[in-house]
């Protein structure tokens, strides 16, 4: 067994104590210098800047005449507040409009903070023109930027018209009555307008008139009818010899697979001229009959 003399000892001990200080002195640098290192690291981080949409429902769809109103979300992603600006595009003679989502006065920026979601209302109107409102699908651009911090994002909607298929008539002069000679052909006239935003085909026509009365119409049929086309349809009315003269209710219908449409005209029917001057005649015969009768007896 090897003897350690007082002196080594004492040594020793001295040499253990500082070695012992020395690490304790060094665990709180370490951790000084760990935080300080990690401050350094946070603080070189750059976070990336942008602007991002969303929206649930980009595709709307509507009857022709209506608008159409989409909600849209903006966040901004970055390290500090910044004003962006709006833009919103839409077809030729339509009018797109951005509001916020609590109002509907039309904003043309909005000043985001980062990470804060901003929703806003697409408010679409289309033209009142039908030229530019035919059925289909029609592109609506929304775009945010930021010209300082190079931020540009867009987004794209559609907003889609159906058609709608409504047909008009109405009298030529808009004189929803008329005269008629029984036993003869007695012409009207209607109008025809296609008032919907599509095309309508296969239009026929029909009559509700008294009984033995023949209504006939030129032409019989219209193949195709465009939206905002009119045609003049020929009525030849004919009520049957020996109608008491008088006034009849006629109903004129035009019918197709997209819609249907009547009007009553009233006819007024008037003894036929040939009958009125051979009832002048007889009135005649009788009167002169009876002027012979009185002047015979006047003679006895």
């Amino acid at each position: 067994m090897v003897k350690v003399n007082k002196k080594s000892r004492a040594a020793l001990i001295a040499l253990t104590a500082v070695f012992i200080f020395s690490f304790v002195l060094m665990i709180p640098a370490a951790i000084f210098a760990e935080e300080e290192a990690e401050e350094v690291i946070i603080e070189t981080i750059d976070i990336p800047e942008e602007l991002e949409f969303n929206v649930v429902y980009p595709k709307l769809s509507a009857k022709a005449g209506n608008n159409f109103e989409f909600s849209v979300d903006l966040t901004y992603v970055g390290d500090e507040e910044a004003t962006i600006d709006l833009f919103a595009e839409g077809p030729e003679n339509w009018f797109v409009a951005v509001t916020p989502s609590y109002q509907d006065s039309q904003i043309t920026a909005v000043k985001l903070t980062p990470g804060k979601k901003e929703s806003l209302k697409i408010k679409v109107f289309p033209s009142i023109i039908k030229e530019f409102q035919k059925p289909g699908d029609y592109e609506i651009i929304v775009r945010a930027e930021n010209e300082d911090l190079k931020l540009s994002e867009e987004i794209s909607l559609t907003a889609t018209i159906t058609a709608t298929y409504s047909l008009d008539l109405n009298a030529k002069f808009g004189v929803l009555n008329t005269k008629a000679t029984s036993g003869k052909n007695n012409p009207y006239t209607i109008v025809l307008k296609n008032s919907g935003s599509d095309v309508i085909e296969n239009i026929t026509f029909g009559s509700d008139a008294p009984q033995k009365w023949i209504v006939k119409f030129n032409p019989e049929k219209i193949d195709k009818l465009n939206a905002d086309e009119s045609k003049d349809i020929e009525i030849t009315i004919t009520p049957p010899d020996k109608t008491i003269a008088g006034d009849y209710m006629l109903n004129f219908s035009v019918k197709s697979a997209e819609a249907t449409k009547n009007i009553d005209v009233r006819v007024t029917v008037e003894t036929p001229s040939i009958w009125g001057w051979v009832g002048i005649a007889i009135i005649v015969i009788v009167v002169i009959g009876v002027a012979v009768i009185f002047a015979r007896l006047g003679r006895r």
